[in-house]
């Protein structure tokens, strides 16, 4: 029982951190009692110091220790208003940085309790903005998107340059916060939350029951569907999602209980590593933090190996990524003087149907690869255009997928002169947003084949093990 104990207090800084930072994260703030809120960072500092004890893995007690830290620090009593910005992102529409940007809450908070919090629609604060900035390849291309504007933000797969962005296109809307914090939430934390809570029907809307297997979808239909078309009015329109109010307030009333707990816990650590959630703060010493244990969504930069990251943007303007099913097959040939590399990229667009949702699959793809990457060859996908950053070269190509199709699509290239084969190590990153994708990777060697195979739910390492 001691041990049981124990493992619940080393766990509770993940439930305060994840209630600050999910979906619903600033209802709790706002709906939980101060004696509550104290009574969970105090629990917290015990599990600080119980983690130093513990035998658990090295990675395990340095997330306790920030998650510790991140608490103390979003329910500081200073006399101090701090405000934080969330991103609420639709991953059935992917984008690099996560999903598509539909919404954003302002929450300002004092002494640990919020003191101002305010939701809007993407598109309002899009229509304050007169200033023409051109969209980035291919917005414009593909879909026909003249100005780049907040929605579109996250176009970059290092969340640090999106926060950046996000907060130019905030200031040009004529916004005037200036933010301690940014957090960014995909839709998938939504459903998750939602296996916690069990159905929740909300008042007003009987024919709508929202589940963890089914309740962004749910969501989706309430808040799209019956306002597509003119006849539709604009007022109307901007006040489709009023219904994320109600049901984050029944939701929290259905999360805050002792027994929850685990599961919250459990949930929060899930969705910082697969990266469904990402912090970013103004703090150096706090941004450093998170930064250390890979919760702040960035591109590595100060990695010396072999490296992959493949990172999608839909450009089918609807939300076809929920039925987009992918996979990654990794080839290296280290036996030739200048070593080779050949990506396959997988996809299969499991929808039966179209509709006002669904479509043929059409992304734009970049693959980032080691620096100085020379591209060879390609197939089932369109021509690339290469171009360099976060030190790193990338391959940007179309692919599209039909509905009910699989596209393979497959990426060779020669790999830089500096390249360093012994010892050899990949690093493959995940993008935010996407599903577990499965990995399959063969390293051929003068001694014969290495084959490695698991799944990518978070930025992955192997290694080759140096000769003795």
């Amino acid at each position: 029982m001691k041990q049981v104990k124990i493992d619940k207090k080393r766990i509770i800084g993940f439930f305060v951190l994840g209630l600050c930072i999910t979906a619903v994260g600033f209802f709790v703030w706002h709906l939980v009692t101060t004696d509550k809120r104290t009574l969970m960072v105090e629990s917290l500092n015990l599990a600080n110091a119980a983690a130093k004890l513990l035998p658990i893995e090295s990675d395990t007690k340095k997330a306790v220790n920030v998650a510790n830290e991140l608490a103390q620090a979003l329910t500081k009593k200073d006399n101090i208003t701090r405000t934080y910005l969330v991103m609420l992102q639709n991953n059935y529409e992917l984008r690099p940085g996560g999903g598509f940007l539909g919404q954003y809450a302002i929450i300002k908070v004092l002494n640990g309790d919020v003191s101002k919090f305010t939701l809007e629609d993407a598109n309002i604060l899009d229509q304050r903005i007169v200033a023409k900035i051109p969209t980035p390849y291919p917005f414009r291309q593909k879909m026909q998107l003249k100005n780049w504007k907040f929605r579109d933000s996250n176009f970059s797969p290092d969340f640090p340059t999106n926060v950046e962005k996000a907060k130019y296109f905030y200031r040009l809307a004529g916004g005037w916060e200036k933010f301690d914090g940014v957090f960014a939430v995909n839709s998938d934390v939504f459903n998750a939350l939602l296996k916690v809570t069990g159905p929740i029907t909300v008042p007003g809307y009987p024919n709508a029951t929202f589940t963890g297997d089914n309740g962004a979808l749910i969501l989706e239909e309430v808040v799209e569907k019956a306002y597509l078309g003119d006849a539709v009015s604009a007022e109307s329109k901007q006040h489709r999602k009023d219904i994320m109010k109600t049901l984050g307030g029944i939701m929290v009333q259905k999360l805050v209980h002792v027994e929850n707990i685990p599961k919250l816990v459990e949930l929060a650590r899930e969705q910082l590593e697969n990266k469904n959630v990402m912090l970013n703060f103004t703090d150096p010493g706090l941004q450093a933090l998170v930064q250390d244990v890979h919760w702040d969504g960035s591109v590595t930069v100060d990695w010396s190996g072999d490296y992959i990251f493949a990172v999608d943007a839909n450009m089918g303007a609807l939300k076809t990524d929920y039925f987009v099913k992918r996979k990654l097959s990794y080839v290296v040939d280290l036996t030739s003087e200048k070593p080779t590399a050949t990506i396959t990229y997988t996809y299969a667009n499991t929808a039966s149907y179209g509709d006002w949702r669904t479509s043929d699959y059409h992304t734009y793809l970049r693959v980032y690869v080691p620096q100085g990457s020379v591209f060879l060859e390609r197939r089932l996908v369109g021509s690339p255009r290469t171009g360099e950053e976060f030190g790193k070269t990338y391959f940007g190509v179309m692919v599209d997928v039909l509905i009910g199709g699989e596209t393979q699509g497959m990426i060779k290239y020669e790999l830089p002169d500096r390249f360093k084969t012994d010892p050899y190590k990949l690093l493959i990153q995940k993008q935010s947003g996407v599903q577990n994708v499965p990995v399959d990777i063969i390293i051929k060697t003068k001694d014969g084949e290495v084959r490695q195979s698991g799944t990518l739910q978070k930025d992955l390492v192997y290694e080759l093990a140096k000769e003795q």
